[in-house]
């Protein structure tokens, strides 16, 4: 029979054990993680995005290095197209007019992995460079695969609005839209065409603001149970491009069209 000695002893001896070996595995997790679940707080309300940080891994990492310094905090969506795309990530309110242009971080290497349907998010980026997406992003309110799967290199789609998060995308898409200075299809709430004309302030009750954008969820397998539809049409692109000039010819007419219509709502402002 043990002594009530020996029996302290191994209590304490366990207790260390299981404190160590807690600390150790907490240790290892905060080295492992790698955020795939971001919740976008906004005024319409807050909606949850899957990103696919292990499948477009530069472009995941370049999302969350804004979002840990908080650059999307009190930000603005600053575009919109019914049935098209709701878009934000470069500016932020102040408190007054103008807006303030978020800084930007080293351009991002195009990753055109998935494709660009309904409710998928993406980087925005310049019309003459492939590989310039920096902090603006957009999210899909159709599928647009037909031309942002192969425009410009195809628009890397990095994660999934998921839960009922397209319905706020949706009411965000269905406000009245103007313009601000140089930003067309500008969204306002609670604000009418006969404000606009009346020149009424525009202020943070009429912003479509989004409070802060925050990691929710650090598992890098959050999104294993997603399964996103892969870009095909790029890899076709760069078929078609090397074998003939046909495709050149394709693109240089749909970038012409596009200029007329959707094409600038992605580039950068």
């Amino acid at each position: 029979m043990r002594s009530s000695t020996q029996f302290t002893s191994t209590a304490k001896w366990l207790k260390h054990t299981f404190s160590a070996t807690c600390l150790g595995a907490g240790l290892l997790m905060a080295q492992a993680a790698s955020a795939t679940t971001v919740q976008f707080q906004t005024v319409m309300g807050d909606f949850e995005v899957n990103l696919f940080d292990k499948t477009t891994p530069k472009t995941v990492e370049n999302f969350l290095a804004y979002v840990k310094a908080d650059a999307y905090k009190n930000t603005i969506v600053h575009r919109s197209v019914p049935e098209f795309v709701v878009q934000g990530g470069g500016y932020r309110y102040s408190g007054q007019l103008p807006l303030v242009a978020i800084p930007q971080n080293p351009k991002v290497i195009n990753e055109p992995v998935y494709s660009n349907l309904r409710g998928t998010i993406a980087m925005a980026k310049l019309g003459s460079d492939a590989n310039s997406a920096t902090n603006q992003w957009f999210i899909n309110l159709s599928n647009n695969a037909s031309n942002l799967d192969k425009q410009n290199g195809g628009f890397t789609v990095f994660g999934q609005v998921t839960g009922n998060g397209m319905a706020i995308l949706d009411a965000i898409a269905a406000l009245n839209r103007f313009t601000l200075g140089s930003l067309q299809g500008f969204p306002l709430r609670n604000y009418t065409a006969q404000d606009n004309t009346n020149n009424v302030a525009i202020t943070d009750a009429h912003l479509v603001l989004i409070q802060n954008i925050v990691v929710l969820n650090a598992d890098p397998d959050t999104a294993a149970n997603l399964n996103p539809t892969k870009n095909t049409l790029i890899t076709e692109t760069k078929k078609d491009d090397g074998g003939s000039g046909s495709m050149g010819l394709i693109s240089l007419l749909m970038l012409g069209l596009l200029a007329l219509g959707r094409k600038s709502l992605l580039n950068r402002k």
